[in-house]
């Protein structure tokens, strides 16, 4: 019998394996593949059609090399979590607010209905082939860590990199599990902010604005979950196309390092207090994971809002006017 069928067996029966001790908040895949029965695959999407997909090469007709195209599929034995229910809608200050932070009742029926258990190691992946892929996967980091999730990671490039590694996927529907006993704790604020907290101009914190350029500058907007072009007085942009690199068709982090050069030709110091902010606060997640986990900065956090909330609400932006 193979490790993994008895990994499956002994899960069925009730006996858990050994956690992995995670290297830190990013795991490559050679390191998941090591570890694969040590851990729980979340594997974070919007359009849940393609866990069952398979994956689509090309080759290139003069080289025969292959190259990834498509990254359909699932790591073996990985969870489905639909991304669309991880943002729920709210009244703030008359008015309807959505894609915010869910309740921890609701989080915790969320990873229950996953199969988690309380001390599960979690290894969060998604197709990867986008940066904003990665951004839904730190999306649902920063939730579970506002909730008190604490033994957990990002795998870099996602299903994506786990592909052009060589490594095998499956196209099985997901299997159905029993409830876990995860359980949410009280919402800590340390990695969230609010509107209020945003102080245009200078004395406030560092503002960092997530969006690409032409939204930043206003010369395009979101319609019609922004209401105005624009970006709040004072923020830097931290484009999305700027959080991860290319590598075939995964998207991969850069090295703490790398990072603080990035972020200092920008304009802003990567160790101050900052908040991130994008139009619904799923750009924004992935700049929060940056700065608060990859880079270490624990005085950062995330206007989960975002240019949705703010613009609803009336409060001031600065851009080209158009």
């Amino acid at each position: 019998m193979k490790l993994q069928a008895v990994f499956v067996l002994l899960s069925s029966l009730g006996f858990a394996a050994a956690a992995a001790e995670l290297p830190g908040p990013v795991v490559s895949v050679a390191w998941l593949n090591d570890h694969r029965t040590e851990v729980v695959v979340l594997d974070v999407r919007s359009d849940v059609a393609g866990f069952t997909a398979a994956p689509e090469w090309s080759t290139d007709a003069k080289t025969g090399v292959k190259a990834l195209v498509s990254s359909g599929g699932h790591i073996a034995d990985a969870r489905l979590v639909d991304f669309n229910l991880w943002r729920v809608s709210a009244e703030v200050e008359g008015h309807k607010i959505d894609k915010l932070i869910p309740s921890a009742g609701e989080v915790q029926t969320l990873m229950r209905g996953l199969g988690v258990k309380a001390d599960d190691t979690l290894v969060l992946t998604t197709p990867g082939a986008d940066p904003s892929d990665v951004d839904m996967a730190a999306r649902v980091y920063w939730t579970l860590k506002t909730y008190g999730g604490k033994q957990m990671a990002l795998l870099d490039g996602g299903n994506a990199a786990w592909l052009q590694a060589g490594y095998a996927v499956s196209v099985d529907a997901p299997a159905k599990l029993a409830a876990g006993d995860w359980s949410a704790g009280e919402r800590n604020n340390a990695w969230l902010a609010q509107a209020d907290d945003l102080k245009p101009g200078k004395g406030g914190p560092q503002l960092i604005d997530a969006r690409p350029v032409a939204q930043y500058l206003g010369v395009v907007y979101k319609k019609p979950a922004v209401a105005a072009g624009g970006h709040v007085e004072g923020a830097v942009n931290y484009p999305i196309e700027l959080q991860t690199r290319p590598a075939g068709l995964a998207q991969m982090f850069l090295t703490p390092e790398q990072y603080r050069s990035v972020m200092k030709g920008l304009g802003y110091a990567p160790q101050a207090g900052a908040i991130t902010y994008c139009n619904t606060g799923h750009m924004a997640a992935g700049a929060w994971f940056v700065m608060s986990e990859i880079m270490g900065n624990p005085d950062t956090r995330m206007y989960d809002g975002s240019m949705h909330e703010w613009t609803t609400l009336g409060r001031p932006v600065v851009g080209v006017g158009l």
